[in-house]
């Protein structure tokens, strides 16, 4: 038990530190994911155990690849098609003409949160807004490094767990509570408004801070060519895309469930395309860089998926679950505790509910705690921690979509994405606890 906890402990933290440091997740997924198997005594391969590390680290990989690659390719693509076709930069255009370029980070959080309250996949929203948000900041001369923070808090913080959202981390405890999406939602609505003013208060005083100090925007070799002279399409025929995938999201979302971001963003792709295809100067090439770009960002948080794949059948990981579920004290910090860690070990607000859930439901309700209550805490809390460096989404988002680094880029993202819904969760505690 004490090597398997030293192997999960130090796994964990190398993958961490290797992520930070920006060694390629293809190679530090299974190599941490490796010396966390060897000290946990999970054999390397054999016919007659139930887990060797092969078949589990890869049962995660391809696991992860076969239930999201469409949407990740048809995201990319998206993304792509709204670059190319001038869509993000008429879009940019038209916010920086209404609300001033000081406002250019607010646009970028109100479009993730619209898309994620929408049913957009918080993996996919950052494929669709990060052109627009690339436009904004360039126009508005902020350092570029901000923008998978502001991704970040608009798309996993106050929307992703609120009360009614369409992501899968409100609508995993409902099988287990029988509850419905808007548990506790008056609690919900007050912590939710609160998190986002303070969010956005933070992250406009970061960027100031940078900008005082001198950082700019940088432009790059890869970025879009923003030619001043270049026929733009209207920026109302640019939003209907995004409009048509956020509607055909939620129209679909209740009937084919995960499915219905599929067909969702192959419409918005076809829409673009037949709306602004005489804005596109090379379609063939948006094709091959959004399918490349699918790829790289699918492999790289499957190489962390498998990492918690490996982390999950340890005995060090089942004593930590063990020891999280019997928190004693007040019944829902107990629930949140247990779920931020899980989560924050598997890398995964999703993960860390699937598996303290089955745990947690039984043994709270039976105490006599309100399970919308608890619905509630599991939600928000289960978003907290879980944004470690070694985060697929983080990961995704940081280095796939924006193409930055985490000694860049993730100072701002952990303290948008951990310490908010941390406070979040912390408030919404007391604000039940005080019988509202």
């Amino acid at each position: 038990m004490t090597l398997s906890i030293v192997g999960l402990g130090v796994g964990l933290f190398l993958l961490v530190l290797l992520t930070i440091k920006g060694m390629n997740l293809m190679i530090a997924g299974p190599l941490c994911a490796f010396f966390v198997a060897l000290l946990s005594g999970i054999p390397l391969y054999g016919e007659t155990a139930s887990v060797t590390f092969f078949n589990g680290y890869m049962a995660g990989f391809a696991g992860f690849v076969k239930s999201w690659f469409l949407m990740f390719l048809f995201g990319s693509l998206f993304g792509k098609f709204m670059e190319q076709s001038g869509s993000a930069e008429s879009i940019a255009n038209w916010i920086v003409q209404k609300i001033g370029m000081k406002h250019a980070a607010l646009a970028v959080v109100l479009a993730c949160a619209v898309l994620t309250y929408g049913g957009v996949s918080v993996f996919i929203v950052a494929f669709a807004v990060y052109p627009m948000a690339l436009s904004l900041f360039q126009k508005a001369d902020l350092p570029r490094r901000f923008i998978p923070g502001a991704l970040a808090f608009g798309s996993v913080t106050f929307t992703m767990t609120s009360a009614g959202s369409p992501e899968i981390q409100n609508w995993i405890p409902i099988k287990f509570l029988g509850t419905t999406p808007y548990a506790g939602w008056q609690v919900s609505l007050i912590v939710a408004i609160c998190m986002a003013c303070f969010g956005y208060w933070w992250l406009t005083k970061m960027i100031k801070k940078a900008v005082a100090q001198g950082e700019k925007f940088e432009s790059r070799v890869t970025d879009p060519d923003n030619d001043t002279q270049r026929e733009l399409p209207h920026p109302i025929l640019s939003l209907i895309p995004l409009v048509l995938v956020v509607v055909t999201s939620f129209l679909l979302h209740g009937v084919l469930q995960q499915n219905a971001l599929i067909i969702a963003l192959l419409v918005g792709v076809i829409s673009c395309w037949l709306m602004n295809y005489k804005y596109m100067n090379n379609v063939g090439q948006a094709v091959n860089f959004g399918a490349n770009g699918a790829l790289i960002a699918i492999g790289n948080t499957a190489a962390v998926v498998g990492f918690g794949a490996i982390a999950k059948e340890t005995l060090a990981f089942d004593y930590a679950v063990s020891l999280m579920t019997s928190i004693p004290g007040n019944e829902l910090l107990g629930a949140a505790v247990a779920v931020s860690v899980i989560a924050g070990l598997t890398g995964s607000a999703s993960g860390g509910q699937s598996i303290a859930l089955p745990l947690l439901a039984p043994h709270y309700t039976d105490l006599g705690v309100d399970p919308e209550q608890l619905h509630r805490i599991v939600s928000i809390s289960s978003g907290a921690i879980d944004s470690l460096p070694h985060n697929g989404y983080v990961v995704t988002t940081v280095r796939a979509i924006c193409g930055e680094t985490h000694a860049q880029a993730y100072g701002p993202v952990g303290a948008l994405t951990v310490i908010i819904p941390t406070l979040g969760t912390l408030f919404a505690i007391l604000l039940f606890s005080l019988g509202l």
